[in-house]
């Protein structure tokens, strides 16, 4: 049976999912819908307004956590978690730190401010916080990471949700122009270079660029076009609402 997955090909998040569906090789179609345009639908599968949701048949959950737990246990394939209790203990932590810490510094204080809030909402960003973001979170997350992160490699072996779940944050820090300091941080430089350069993550490249630099209008056309597979429905709205997002 086909997976579906509701989101953007933009958010860090279904990113982080669709690169562990590839990962198990699993079969699957994308509502490439951003969550200020869901329906009632969406809004009946995801209460909080987020995403990414999967629908496996008759079963869906939201959060990519969950999510990603959900296909480790349920599908073979590809690990995403190490087998050592302790290795997947700081797995989870890790995924935890991404979705936590670098969403709020790079999702909400970064890419929301420079891209989404002038795109969406016909509004400027919040200066002071993407200074304070720039001048002074991201450089102390970054020096936690370069001691965490190996120098090859990835964290735990093969490439998993822990690796995944920390550079795909970084793609979207650099939609809003930022780059790591190659000086300051090597190590985690060249993690989220070799992370996002991976196949499960790198061959999603392509329906990001559409999915930016498209109007919403022949969007869905033009992520055909470039050989995206699609539902055949969308739960998307015409007009763009708020939800339960830090903003």
């Amino acid at each position: 049976m086909t997976l579906t997955v509701i989101g953007s090909y933009v958010s860090p998040y279904v990113r982080k999912v669709l690169a562990c569906m590839n990962l198990k090789d699993l079969d699957y179609e994308v509502d490439p819908i951003t969550p200020f345009f869901g329906n009632e639908q969406f809004e009946r599968l995801s209460p909080l307004r987020r995403i990414p949701v999967l629908i496996d048949g008759d079963f869906s959950v939201s959060d990519s956590s969950a999510i990603c737990a959900y296909l480790d246990e349920a599908y073979g394939g590809h690990g995403l978690f190490p087998a050592d209790a302790k290795d997947r203990a700081r797995a989870r932590w890790f995924e935890e730190y991404a979705d936590t810490r670098l969403g709020d510094l790079f999702i909400w204080g970064l890419f929301y401010q420079k891209v989404v809030r002038p795109a969406v909402w016909g509004e400027p960003g919040d200066r002071a916080r993407i200074d304070k973001t720039l001048n002074q979170d991201i450089p102390a997350a970054l020096d936690y990471l370069e001691n965490e992160l190996p120098a090859e490699g990835f964290l735990f072996g093969e490439i998993g949700v822990a690796d995944i779940s920390i550079a795909t944050f970084f793609r979207n820090g650099a939609y809003a122009n930022f780059s790591v300091d190659a000086v300051r941080w090597p190590r985690t430089k060249a993690f989220v270079e070799r992370t996002l350069a991976h196949p499960c993550i790198a061959s999603l490249l392509p329906f990001e660029d559409v999915q930016r630099s498209t109007d919403i209008k022949g969007r869905r056309q033009a992520l055909l076009n470039a050989g995206a597979r699609l539902t055949v429905e969308t739960m998307a709205m015409r007009e763009a609402r708020k939800g339960y997002m830090r903003l």
